[in-house]
């Protein structure tokens, strides 16, 4: 398969911006002091847990496109290199 190049960089733009949004979105849940994320011991709440794992699911999809785009644009640039 083929991808062109606007998709391909859109890909990769889109796996770039998954490391940006969810990377700082831990960050964040991991700093939370409403009480959502951990109880007053300072353990972690089912909140911190399912949105732990929403954002590395998230994450690790975001990569997996932005490599589908790296590959893409990779592949263009070969091919325009070889004419």
């Amino acid at each position: 398969m083929k991808l062109s190049r606007p998709v391909s960089w859109f890909l990769l733009a889109f796996g770039v911006w998954s490391w940006f949004i969810w990377i700082t979105f831990v960050k964040n849940l991991c700093k939370d002091g409403s009480g959502l994320a951990f109880n007053d011991a300072g353990d972690p709440t089912a909140y911190f847990w399912v949105h732990l794992l929403l954002a590395v699911t998230s994450f690790l999809l975001g990569t997996a496109i932005g490599v589908i785009g790296f590959r893409g644009v990779r592949a263009l640039r070969r091919e325009a290199a070889d004419k």
